[in-house]
């Protein structure tokens, strides 16, 4: 079943092309399905920075963003820029994800994603994880690509504040890019909670969801 039923929620998949997209796009949602069920199993996979120091950083991110979880991170050491060259790589460690674990969710780069690294993983994404609800979040860039999303996740205000304030702890490497601001992610935090209603909230999209409204 491509869906997830009220209350049941007991493992969490968290893709991400490179160290950051996972925080960035969904640190707000983890934070809060973490703060809610102590012991939440949270596997995280990220395709890119293995054995550099943003390997570390994104060890230590993702504890900050997994409080009380069980939490496994695997950050391999494939090309920044050069993922549609190591598909077969990509492909091999989603499968072998696959074969350990079978989450509720996933959380994951959207499809359509301006740039080739988290639009190659989300596309490959569905080849895994057949039956598996995808949510894929967004991350703001110089590309313009935002849409319109069809799923949010809306965030209490010190839930924000502190997504915000982890980032900018955990990843002094991109301290120096101009999109890697406070203003940048609580402005569109924003403007996704106006959309849903909330002052502050995370903004997904999916490609396929099942329904069981029997009851």
């Amino acid at each position: 079943m491509i869906g997830l039923r009220p209350g049941r929620l007991g493992g969490v998949v968290a893709l991400g092309a490179h160290c950051d997209d996972i925080a960035i796009g969904a640190g707000g949602t983890l934070l809060t399905l973490c703060a809610s069920r102590p012991g939440l199993k949270v596997d995280a996979l990220v395709l890119s920075g293995g054995g550099t120091p943003r390997e570390d950083e994104e060890r230590a991110a993702l504890a900050a963003f997994c409080p009380g979880a069980q939490l496994d991170v695997t950050v391999l050491k494939l090309p920044d820029g050069r993922f549609p060259a190591h598909w077969e790589e990509a492909k091999n460690a989603l499968e072998e994800l696959r074969r350990r674990t079978d989450p509720d969710v996933i959380l994951a780069p959207r499809t359509d994603d301006a740039h080739q690294d988290h639009r190659g993983l989300a596309k490959l994404v569905p080849t895994a994880f057949r039956d598996h609800l995808a949510l894929g979040y967004e991350i703001v860039k110089w590309d313009g690509d935002l849409g319109a999303p069809s799923v949010y996740q809306p965030l209490d205000d010190d839930v924000a504040e502190e997504k915000v304030r982890l980032l900018q702890e955990h990843y002094a490497s991109q301290r120096h890019r101009p999109w890697y601001d406070r203003e940048a992610f609580l402005g569109l935090a924003r403007i996704r909670g106006i959309e849903a209603a909330a002052k502050y909230a995370e903004a997904f999209f999916v490609k396929k969801l099942t329904l069981d409204l029997k009851g």
